[in-house]
């Protein structure tokens, strides 16, 4: 006849195995799903949103140089704002995180202009990296690449997922 206790003491080795790597797997779930450099992905514009009051949480009311939007048309929604020209785009306190260019583009031939993190050549060549979807990857989130605004004859290269 099998001995009760035996079976209850190998199956709290084996339990105890089991949670301290199903800790250690949800532990590291947090790291998942930001850039390829363990960066927080993006922040303000190109960070993901259902409505435009979720958008650049850092900045003062009326300090954006336009009304901010989340383009639903971007999968999982995109923080960005009006703008008229590239020098609208991080013009106010707390914009945007480190010295990376946005520019001012239309976007899929529409006629409002919106701020976008860029990764045209003149902006990659103040960098290390050479190749344009790495440097989305990169400053942008591993789900981003680089692609076209579609903006017509206003079209430029940024970051989009």
């Amino acid at each position: 006849m099998p001995r009760p206790w035996r079976f209850f003491s190998s199956g709290r080795r084996a339990c105890a195995g089991l949670l301290a790597t199903l800790g250690l797997v949800f532990g590291l779930l947090p790291a998942c799903g930001s850039d390829s450099n363990g960066g927080p992905g993006p922040t303000n514009t190109g960070q993901s949103c259902a409505s435009a009051d979720q958008c650049y949480p850092g900045v003062k009311a009326g300090e954006l140089q336009g009304d901010a939007v989340c383009l639903d048309k971007v999968s999982g929604g995109y923080c960005t704002h009006y703008c008229t020209q590239d020098s609208d785009c991080c013009a106010a306190a707390g914009e945007c995180a480190g010295a990376r260019a946005e520019v001012c583009s239309p976007f899929e031939s529409t006629a409002d202009m919106y701020c976008f993190l860029s990764c045209e050549d003149s902006d990659l060549e103040k960098t290390t990296i050479t190749d344009a979807d790495q440097y989305c990857h990169t400053y942008a989130g591993v789900g981003f690449g680089c692609r076209s605004t579609g903006g017509g004859s206003k079209n430029r290269k940024v970051c989009m997922p």
